[in-house]
Parts: structure tokens; C-alpha cells; sequence
């Protein structure tokens, strides 16, 4: 039973992002194209493997117009079919576009040494993450070499309303974008201490807007708590945000906030003026 409300799960965010892709009239826009990265996005997050009809399901076409993507994704070398399993897998050549995207990036160059000077001073672990609509999509994570019992690889995407870095990303924004970006998200429980209300999470934003950082309490997944804060441009806008988890079985968010959350700001603003610099440049 966990097993299908997790694929259903999936599924549903999967169809959910296709649905925001699709474009008002637009003569140049390639609806094929769109199939196939659809195809793609379908084997985000816990769908792993995916037979054709929950594939379909997912980007919402026929299972006819799923099989000859899903044969052409094969033939490029995308996709490959795992006999045992007897569903779709994602090849090692899809990662190939994050390579080129992550490669040569000039927020990960700049902060990199910060994230890691952080990383090694609080013993915890560290992640940056940059928006996407209403998600921030993780693109670094230097992970704690204590035990930590989630794995957050770089590609995961969580939603803003209920991660500190998501709402540290919010918090930097001028208030009427971090609305309109909240009453867009599909709020929805993932643990006990997941805050769904609106009024509750945008009184959460202007807290980590007078703070200078947000924090999440177990929000996203139990046992984990985490301080995030926002990375500007030369423009000053938020383009990125840092955030810093540890456990409860090292931490109580209290403790974590008072002893850590300096050092955070720190590298915030380090990679925030670095960044600056290099475009100045």
C-alpha cells in the first residue's frame, strides 16, 4: 500500500509539471520536444522505474504517443529497459544535461569554498539550492561525516513553503512575488510539523525576513532540522540559498539557530559578494 501512494505520489507531481509546461498559443512551441523531457521528469524523485502505462499516466498522453517517445528516449540512449525489473530505467547518459548545466557554473564556483569552509566549522550538512517556479532544486550538498540519515542528491527539488531554504529564498523577494509565489504552491503535509496554512507560512517568511534567515523544524522530513538563508545577485534579488540541516538526535532548533545560524549568514553573504564580483568582472 506505501508502495502505490508513492508511486501515486510520483505520478501526480510528475502530470502536475507537465500541466505547468504547457504554454498559451505559441507558433514555435514543439510539443514533441515537451513529451520527451516530460518523459524524463517522470523518473524524478521515487519513480525509479516506470512501465508504460504509468508513464503515460504521468505525462498525460496516450499509451501509443508514450511508446514511441519512450522507444526514441531508448534509441538516443536515455532510457533503457530493465529486464528484471520489466519497466523503464533512466540511462547514465541522462545525466549528461545536469553535467553541462552544473559544469563551469558560476554560483557553484564562487561559493563552493564558503559552502565547505561551512561544512567543516559546524560539522553538519551543508546544500545550495536555486529556485525553480515553486521549488528550489538542489545543485550542491557537502554532507555531514557524522551520521545523517537523509539522502538529498544533488537534482532533488523541494517545495519553498516548507524548507528553510526555500523560505529564505521567499523572504528576500519583495512580499507581493513571495505571496503570489505561496498561493501557487500545492501545500500539502509531508510530516506532522509541515505547515500548511497560509497565513501561517507567510507569517514564517516575514520572520525569516527580520531575522536575515529562515528555519524549518522536522517540516520536510522527521528528525531533520534546518536553517536556510538567501544568496543575492549584484541586483540585490535572492538567486540561491544555503541551507544547513542537522538532527535531533545531535540538536534542537534552538541550539541550532543560536549557535550556528552566524556562521550561515557569513557564507550567504560571502557567496553573495563573490558573486557580484564576478559579473562585475
Amino acid at each position: 500500500m506505501a508502495t502505490k501512494k508513492r508511486t501515486a505520489a510520483v505520478l501526480q507531481g510528475a502530470a502536475a509539471r507537465t500541466k505547468r509546461l504547457v504554454p498559451k498559443k505559441d507558433p514555435l512551441y514543439n510539443q514533441t520536444v515537451e513529451k520527451a523531457l516530460a518523459i524524463l521528469e517522470a523518473f524524478g524523485d521515487k519513480g525509479r522505474a516506470l512501465n508504460l502505462g504509468e508513464i503515460a499516466a504521468a505525462t498525460a498522453m496516450t499509451k501509443s504517443s508514450a511508446q514511441r517517445c519512450t522507444h526514441t528516449l531508448e534509441r538516443l540512449g536515455y532510457l533503457r529497459r530493465d529486464l528484471h525489473l520489466k519497466r523503464w530505467v533512466l540511462s547514465p547518459r541522462s545525466l549528461s544535461v545536469a553535467n553541462a548545466y552544473l559544469t563551469g557554473h558560476p554560483l557553484l564556483e564562487q561559493a563552493t569554498p564558503h559552502l565547505v569552509d561551512l561544512n567543516q566549522a559546524s560539522g553538519e550538512s551543508v546544500s545550495l539550492s536555486e529556485p525553480d517556479d515553486t521549488e528550489m532544486v538542489y545543485i550542491a550538498r557537502f554532507p555531514s561525516r557524522k551520521r545523517f540519515f537523509i539522502h538529498m542528491p544533488v537534482g532533488h527539488r523541494l517545495p519553498m513553503y516548507c524548507t528553510a531554504a526555500g523560505r529564505a529564498y521567499l523572504s528576500a523577494l519583495p512580499p507581493d512575488e513571495a505571496n503570489q509565489i505561496v498561493g501557487r504552491s500545492a501545500l500539502r503535509s509531508f510530516t506532522p510539523s509541515t505547515p500548511t496554512d497560509v497565513a501561517r507560512l507567510l507569517a514564517l517568511i516575514d520572520d525569516a525576513r527580520n531575522s536575515g534567515y529562515a528555519w524549518a523544524d522536522q517540516e520536510t522530513y522527521r528528525g531533520d532540522l534546518t536553517i536556510g538563508a538567501a544568496i543575492l545577485g549584484e541586483d540585490g534579488r535572492p538567486v540561491a540559498a544555503v541551507n544547513l540541516s542537522g538532527p535531533t538526535s545531535r540538536w534542537t532548533l534552538a541550539d541550532l539557530r543560536n549557535k550556528l545560524s552566524s556562521l550561515l549568514l557569513e557564507t550567504a553573504r560571502a557567496a553573495s559578494s563573490g558573486l557580484a564580483g564576478r559579473r562585475k568582472d
